[in-house]
């Protein structure tokens, strides 16, 4: 596929930051990405480059991607995330690793989800995130999204890790946050990881200073 890579994002910048990143390093201008990651979230950020690459990424936005997810549990947070005031909200008991595992089938296959508030998610023609900022609270609608894959990696009270596979436009933090209430309690997400989008594999990904010098002049 023409001028299209995995790259792998650090936590820290936002997806658009990093792209502005990877134009300075490779100085083209004309770079676009496939499927956003937040600051706090770590991974395979599939970028094009050049008039073909981003041309490209349209038939890839739609890919399943796979992540390995690190949930806070008996604590919420008002962005579902780490960025966000937590609240304490702890269960009843500390679930046992069977009860997380009985209620995960819930959460597989077409299910209906209802965005973080702090997302791009448009409602009256503004973002979420900027009526959240603004003291507004967005009222969002559930929408269908499908979760493929949902596993538990490991679990030590309060820390529950899981691999997680979906197709397009699920968010984990909000996954993290029902994951909580379904356990009669909070949680947030704590640290994420994208390991997979499509094909497009961990084993795969480039660095910054790989991809700099792949496109570097001379």
């Amino acid at each position: 596929m023409p001028d299209v890579f995995a790259v792998w994002k650090p936590k820290g910048p936002s997806s658009n930051q990093f792209l502005n990143r990877i134009r300075a390093a490779t100085g083209v201008r004309s770079i676009g990405h496939a499927g956003t990651l937040d600051p706090l979230a770590e991974g395979i950020l599939v970028v094009g480059i050049g008039s073909q690459g981003t041309k490209a990424l349209a038939s890839l936005v739609a890919n399943e991607k796979e992540y390995q997810a690190l949930v806070r549990l008996g604590v919420s947070s008002t962005t579902d995330d780490g960025e966000g005031q937590k609240t304490e909200m702890p269960m009843a008991k500390q679930p046992t690793k069977l009860e997380i595992v009985t209620i995960l089938p819930k959460f597989i296959g077409i299910i209906n989800q209802v965005p973080p508030i702090f997302s791009a998610i448009k409602v009256s023609g503004k973002r979420a995130y900027e009526l959240a900022r603004a003291g507004k609270a967005p009222e969002l609608q559930s929408r269908p999204i499908l979760i493929k894959e949902l596993e538990i990696i490991d679990y030590t009270w309060p820390r529950l890790k899981i691999r997680v596979v979906t197709g397009p436009g699920a968010y984990i933090r909000a996954l993290a946050r029902d994951l909580g209430v379904a356990l009669g309690g909070g949680a947030y997400l704590e640290g994420l990881v994208r390991t997979r989008v499509g094909s497009f594999a961990k084993s795969e990904a480039v660095s910054l200073d790989e991809l700099a010098e792949r496109f570097r002049v001379g």
